[in-house]
């Protein structure tokens, strides 16, 4: 999608929102002005957008970007800050389905009920800063798998062909997959749509036990003594549900490729709408092909 019909099309109305504050809700839309009339923006509207998806895409310093777009370094970063929060908020594109964005979990669950797709869920994790010694809430960031203390970790929703239909549930690596994805209402969602069915990997075998035939995982190992045609069999299915799992790996390994995602180094607060920005523009490729 190119930047002018980015701007345009969906964040032009919400960025006046975020510039004029209350006041544009409480108007109802855009401040009236004569012609010529209003800010002098040293920094156009089109070329914020163009920044934003440069730092993104690039992890470009702001200094940097304020010397190629000819202004200071803090006008990068506050029209970072504006339009990153835009496109964070702009939702995931769905396939074939031009305009039609989806923004929860739920939407995602109704639009795969509906279709009749299969999700792929898995979670991710991306390495931040290590938080201060004398700060609270230190071991919240340790990673079991990694034997890391500097993870934060994400989950995505795809279809079978590595599409990203949703991203989100940014949260520190201490917390476990499943138990972050319950958080988000999962369980209901499995309820309300009894037609959906999600593949998972072992790290969401919870799910599995509560919704059988919904939430599937790969087979459990077979006992020792068990015969050698029941431990083929069980290498059989394990490894045709992992041909049809793969395809969330393709998706994650799309958000990786943006290189701020390899490793987070700015403060971590930041990373969820950031990611949440990326995984958008993602799905805005991914939806068209």
């Amino acid at each position: 999608m190119g930047i002018w019909r980015i701007w345009f099309v969906e964040l032009a109305s919400p960025w006046q929102a975020v510039v004029e504050g209350r006041r544009h809700a409480i108007r109802g839309g855009v401040r009236r002005r004569a012609a010529g009339a209003g800010a002098k923006h040293r920094l156009v509207s089109t070329d914020r957008v163009a920044a934003t998806l440069i730092h993104l895409r690039h992890d470009l310093p702001h200094a940097v970007l304020g010397l190629l777009f000819g202004v200071d370094r803090s006008t990068i970063t506050r029209a970072v800050a504006e339009i990153r929060g835009l496109l964070a908020r702009r939702g995931f594109a769905v396939p074939d389905r031009p305009g039609i964005r989806l923004r929860t979990l739920a939407d995602v669950f109704a639009y795969a009920q509906a279709e009749g797709v299969v999700l792929r869920m898995d979670a991710t994790e991306v390495q931040v800063r290590r938080p201060a010694g004398h700060r609270g809430g230190r071991r919240a960031f340790v990673s079991g798998k990694k034997k890391q203390n500097t993870i934060m970790k994400a989950t995505v929703v795809a279809d079978e062909a590595g599409r990203t239909l949703w991203a989100g549930n940014l949260r520190p690596g201490r917390m476990h997959d499943a138990t972050a994805i319950r958080g988000e209402g999962v369980d209901d969602l499995f309820r309300q749509f009894p037609e959906i069915q999600v593949l998972l990997d072992d790290g969401y075998l919870g799910l599995r036990r509560d919704h059988p035939g919904q939430a599937v995982t790969p087979p459990r190992k077979a006992n020792k003594i068990c015969l050698p045609e029941v431990h083929e069999a069980r290498e059989r299915d394990r490894h045709q549900h992992s041909s049809q799992r793969i395809p969330v790996e393709y998706a994650l390994a799309d958000h990786k490729r943006w290189k701020g995602l390899t490793r987070w180094t700015p403060r971590r607060d930041t990373l969820p709408e950031t990611y949440l920005a990326i995984a958008g523009l993602v799905s805005d490729r991914t939806a068209t092909t």
